[in-house]
């Protein structure tokens, strides 16, 4: 069983780790669903940890159709990912209709080699998922993040076992999306799948002794609940889903 977990500042890497998450989502940009981070960040990550870390390459926030120049941006930022050590990548791209750019998606799984690469939570705004399988699965990913098409992994927790039928061990399904240490246990149950993904997300407030009175913007920032992480582990090992 795989724990992954999303981490928005180097010193969530370390409490990943020691708390027993198997995987990082490295990220930065929280409030847009996370963006590409800088090299800087992927290479201080890749210092703090020895676990696989996936940063998430994404050049902005919004939807998932790219233009030539976002393309160009995507194929650089997996080269830097590639030359800083990480372990995989976490794309999503698509057409116009909101079916799988499968052209550019198949040129990027190529690229990553020998990276791992995850088709990210885009697969949730695509019209017909099981075509949309089968496309990501023709375009060699390694895995599939999703919440079965709903907000939450557990609201879509039927689409999800439907993708785990029809993906037939073809791929990973990584279930996400409100996975918490309440509800692990009952979504591995239900699913039988062996990876997840979470946030375990907390927030960190600022350390600053004077704020601006005029300015409301916060200075607060995300942070991961180590606590939170460790439920989540003990929850699927008290289920029986997980040896430890």
């Amino acid at each position: 069983m795989t724990l992954e977990v999303i981490a928005f500042n180097i010193e969530s890497c370390a409490l990943i780790e020691k708390a027993g998450g198997g995987r990082i989502e490295l990220c930065a940009n929280p409030p847009e669903g996370g963006t590409t981070v800088s090299m800087g960040m992927m290479k201080a990550a890749r210092k703090a940890v020895g676990i696989p870390i996936f940063p998430i390459i994404r050049p902005r926030g919004g939807d998932f159709l790219y233009n030539d120049e976002e393309y160009t941006i995507i194929q650089d930022d997996i080269r830097l990912a590639k030359e800083t050590g990480m372990d995989g990548v976490v794309i999503g791209l698509l057409n116009v209709d909101g079916t799988v750019d499968k052209i550019r998606t198949a040129r990027l799984v190529e690229l990553a080699y020998p990276m791992e690469v995850t088709f990210h939570r885009a697969f949730d705004r695509t019209p017909d998922p099981l075509q949309a399988l089968e496309d990501v699965i023709q375009c060699g990913c390694n895995r599939i993040l999703t919440s079965g098409l709903a907000d939450t992994a557990l609201q879509g927790l039927d689409m999800l076992q439907q993708l785990v039928k029809a993906a037939d061990q073809r791929i990973i399904i990584l279930p996400g999306s409100g996975i918490r240490s309440g509800n692990i246990s009952q979504l591995a149950t239900a699913t039988g799948l062996q990876e997840f993904h979470t946030s375990a997300r907390t927030t960190r407030f600022s350390r600053m002794s004077y704020e601006n009175p005029g300015m409301q913007e916060s200075q607060n920032s995300f942070t991961v609940d180590p606590a939170e992480i460790t439920a989540c582990i003990e929850a699927l090992s008290g289920a029986g889903h997980l040896q430890l």
